[in-house]
């Protein structure tokens, strides 16, 4: 007699998997967290857009947003709610492939590395950071200012298709909205201006104007303080690259402000860095600059310039999160990086490299600034010609009088 049958019942049980809080893109700020996040999700979905043969005009009011409800994040390095917008993708794409900066580095740029802060100009307008590798810069706008750049928009990039990217303006390559905790904040993304290997040892900002035109004793406590346009005339400060070559930056200096003066712009600055190479090389041989620098090298001679506005950013990825590990003679331009640098005169005893770009061209010549003018009229009298706000005609004669005389 065969035994009862046993029957075993296997129980199953439901496990629920508890996914890992994910850290993605982790700043020291969220806002620049949700920043790099947005850049991320906005090259890899172009990426999939055929570029077209010509712009159209909608693709000036053209616009992508993504909101995000995410509870996985981990809240300290990224918020789990935020909204991110891209303001014209398709002109700013273009844009970047007019001034030679390829999308795959521009997300190893913005994405790869911490976003730190930055001092541009020395003024208080306007937040400043840069890339780790400090080839972009990345300006706070105002609500006000992105609606001027997407006045600007319409005449600024059929500019930069004439002028075949050749231009002191500054590059503008992306506008982005982030709202995170229900406020909003606008960002948009520029070229450096300066090296991302040659360290400066003076810098100006310069109007062609005279009133209240020294920089601050404050200012002037920094480490690298920005002077102004007397503080120029004191020092003696000269950018002398030689006939033939002030011939070319002049032109393309007039050529900017022409177009700045039709859309009756002014009050812009021309920002000019200097690099010393003696003092550099002085530097490097006294240890003060050291192989964890970003700005070192082991060859102190001063090496041949390189010609304004030319280049095209298409480097490998950065192998430090501060700088490319490249190498470079002191004073030596890169043609891939330093598309705003132009070396001093070969015979020039003292060897330089001067940094010149445009800045701050969104201020259009309104009620405002009339006002400001009649006021500071009152106040300067007849010295009217030495203040920074006059009628966009005569602030771009007077600066291009200025700059000239500056450059030999």
């Amino acid at each position: 007699m065969s035994g009862p049958s046993l029957k075993v019942k296997l129980k199953q049980k439901n496990i629920r998997i508890k996914h890992q809080k994910k850290k993605v893109f982790q700043a020291t700020d969220p806002l620049l967290s949700v920043f790099m996040w947005g850049v991320n999700h906005s090259i890899n979905e172009l990426g999939h857009v055929n570029i077209p043969v010509m712009l159209m005009p909608d693709d000036f009011r053209a616009y992508s947003k993504i909101k995000v409800d995410y509870h996985l994040y981990n809240k300290e390095n990224m918020p789990s709610h935020f909204k991110f917008k891209e303001y014209c993708p398709m002109v700013f794409r273009n844009l970047r492939e007019r001034f030679g900066v390829d999308d795959s580095d521009y997300l190893n740029s913005l994405t790869r590395s911490q976003i730190v802060d930055f001092d541009l100009s020395g003024r208080s307008e306007g937040k400043f950071y840069q890339s780790s590798d400090r080839l972009f810069v990345i300006k706070m706008l105002s609500s006000d200012e992105v609606g001027r750049m997407h006045s600007l928009l319409k005449q600024y990039h059929p500019y930069i298709v004439e002028r075949h990217g050749k231009t002191l303006l500054p590059q503008y390559l992306a506008m982005y909205r982030l709202t995170v905790d229900n406020a909003e904040s606008y960002f948009v993304v520029m070229r450096n201006i300066f090296s991302n290997h040659l360290p400066l040892h003076r810098k100006y900002d310069l109007k062609g104007s005279t009133v209240d035109r020294e920089a601050s004793e404050k200012e002037k406590e920094k480490d690298l303080p920005t002077l102004k346009d007397n503080d120029l005339m004191k020092d003696g400060t000269k950018v002398i690259i030689g006939e033939e070559a002030k011939e070319k930056l002049v032109d393309t200096l007039t050529a900017d402000v022409d177009f700045l003066m039709n859309l009756q712009l002014m009050d812009y600055s021309l920002l000019l860095g200097v690099h010393d190479c003696e003092r550099y090389a002085n530097d490097l041989r006294e240890g003060l600059v050291t192989e964890d620098s970003p700005f070192t090298d082991e060859d102190d001679s001063c090496g041949s310039g390189g010609e304004t506005g030319k280049g095209g950013l298409g480097p490998t990825p950065p192998e430090s999160p501060v700088a490319p590990r490249r190498r470079y003679k002191s004073g030596q331009i890169d043609p891939d990086f330093d598309i705003y640098a132009i070396s001093s005169l070969d015979a020039q005893a003292k060897k330089e490299v001067y940094f010149l770009a445009i800045i701050d061209i969104l201020t259009h010549y309104g009620v405002k600034k009339q006002a400001a003018k009649a006021a500071k009229t009152v106040k300067y009298g007849a010295n009217v010609d030495g203040i920074s706000t006059i009628e966009p005609e005569s602030y771009a004669r007077r600066f291009l009088d200025f700059i000239s005389k500056v450059i030999e």
